[in-house]
């Protein structure tokens, strides 16, 4: 296979994937959002194992990448309905927390452009807390970043899904001229 082969575009599709979902990791975890983190720990293991098999030929593990690619493409979807209030379901719901604390998108306060004004209690103005900071204004809301970032991790999947699909049928098709 030459260097611009389906296989390398799907190890260059994994390497973007891993560097946008630690990236998206990061700042969930500084969110407090736990469903997210679960899932893209998740996600971090499933690229890691399309890559592992990209690189070994393994299709069993390209087809596992694939399976998951469709499990993301939905939880993206999922995200992207939840900050944008669409299908019922509300950005101001602790579903993205699980319900275990009150805190939502680290983007909600610290966005580009955001300008927060804090508590005037004394004793609350050096802790930081968010629900004593209310948002006055931002450059982009942090519901379009969510789904900025959704949007790139489907953009991505779906690339990965198409090259994974190319990659199996190569590799089925080396391993059936080999026998």
């Amino acid at each position: 296979m030459g260097c611009c082969s389906g296989r390398c575009m799907l190890i260059l599709l994994c390497c973007v994937q891993l560097i946008t979902a630690v990236e998206r990791q990061v700042f969930d975890f500084l969110g407090y959002q736990w469903a997210p983190i679960m899932v893209n720990f998740f996600h971090i293991i499933m690229v890691i194992l399309g890559l592992f098999g990209a690189i070994q030929y393994q299709s069993r593990y390209v087809i596992m990448y694939l399976l998951w690619m469709f499990v993301w493409i939905g939880w993206n979807v999922l995200v992207s309905c939840l900050y944008l209030d669409l299908g019922g379901l509300s950005k101001d719901s602790h579903i993205l927390s699980l319900g275990v604390s009150s805190h939502s998108s680290w983007w909600k306060h610290n966005g580009p452009g955001c300008h927060s004004q804090s508590s005037q209690y004394d004793r609350w103005r050096d802790h930081q807390n968010p629900k004593l900071t209310t948002v006055l204004s931002c450059w982009l809301e942090y519901q379009y970043i969510e789904v900025l970032h959704c949007t790139a991790q489907l953009l991505v999947s779906l690339l990965g899904v198409v090259y994974s699909c190319y990659v199996v049928s190569r590799f089925s098709e080396e391993e059936s001229y080999y026998k």
